[in-house]
């Protein structure tokens, strides 16, 4: 059997049970007051109620897994988001909202805002500081698409700038950043990298001078150096390989208002990897788990 054939992705009551399972282990929360109670939290059953339907007898009120979720108020079955929630995680390049719109049988708006949900529920608003004692993070940017109001020519100057940071054998953390000015690169570094983390970086201007952490190693690319021992920068570039190929090859076109929900999705599964022993179904869950709080609507 396929993935795909689990009944959770065709059925829409093995879809509310497989979300409730996900986001309520311990069983149902009303998300209108908090009551975690069991005993005073009702599943309704009526022929004529909705899929999914639970009454909270503190607060009175009606609610479904949903409510809370960026999956709240969507116009679309919800066997079928999860059906796009797994493909967008186990892609390792990404899958298009044209894509999703055919496999979906949806409108292109619909599978378009639906995969901003996805982003949204993949972004990480915890950010606790990478690296530690023996440990490794790459520092590097790369120059992707083209800034609103700028035509393109020579250089990277009508570019929009991406900083990434990645911890060997750890994750991902990428930023959109107005350009490569010293001061906010120096001041992403100090919020994000524990100070007794070693730091390697390339021999770029706004990296010289130091930059606070218990090691600063870099390789000069202008000279063709590109590793000296275990001083490189190979593992960030392997990141920005996936990246841009994903960016330019399955999505083609990002405007810089969306561009840090893009991010979010590659630093997602790069830090939910097969290499950390995170599959495919762990990592869509993973995903799943995400969408607790979080709203986003069309508009914005």
């Amino acid at each position: 059997m396929s993935i795909l054939s689990k009944p959770y992705f065709h059925d829409e009551a093995a879809a509310f049970a497989h979300l409730e399972g996900v986001l309520w282990p311990e069983g149902p929360t009303c998300p209108h007051c908090g009551n975690a109670d069991a005993k005073r939290i009702k599943r309704l059953e009526g022929k004529a109620t909705r899929i999914g339907v639970h009454k909270c007898n503190e607060c009175r009120k009606q609610f479904t897994v949903k409510v809370g979720t960026v999956f709240e108020s969507a116009h679309i079955a919800l066997h079928k988001m999860l059906q796009a929630v797994y493909l967008m995680s186990c892609s390792k390049k990404g899958v298009s909202a044209h894509q999703l719109h055919r496999i979906l049988q949806v409108t292109y708006k619909t599978a378009w805002f639906l995969c901003h949900r996805i982003r949204e529920a993949m972004r990480d608003g915890t950010l606790p500081p990478m690296g530690g004692e023996g440990s490794i993070v790459e520092s590097d940017e790369t120059f992707i698409g083209t800034k609103p109001g700028f035509k393109k020519r020579r250089g990277g100057g009508h570019k929009m700038v991406v900083l990434s940071l990645v911890q060997r054998g750890g994750g991902a953390r990428s930023f959109h950043i107005d350009g490569t000015n010293k001061a906010e690169i120096f001041q992403a570094l100090r919020n994000n990298v524990r100070r007794e983390t070693k730091l390697m970086t390339d021999t770029a201007s706004y990296y010289k001078g130091g930059v606070g952490f218990k090691s600063h190693e870099m390789v000069n690319h202008e000279i063709d150096e590109y590793v000296r021992g275990n001083v490189h920068t190979n593992t960030i570039e392997g990141f920005f390989s996936i990246f841009k190929r994903g960016m330019k090859g399955v999505y083609q076109h990002c405007s810089e208002k969306h561009l840090h929900r893009y991010l979010s999705e590659f630093d997602f599964r790069y830090s939910n990897r097969v290499g950390l022993g995170v599959d495919d179904e762990m990592r869509a869950d993973r995903a799943l788990k995400g969408v607790v709080g979080k709203r986003l609507t069309y508009r914005a």
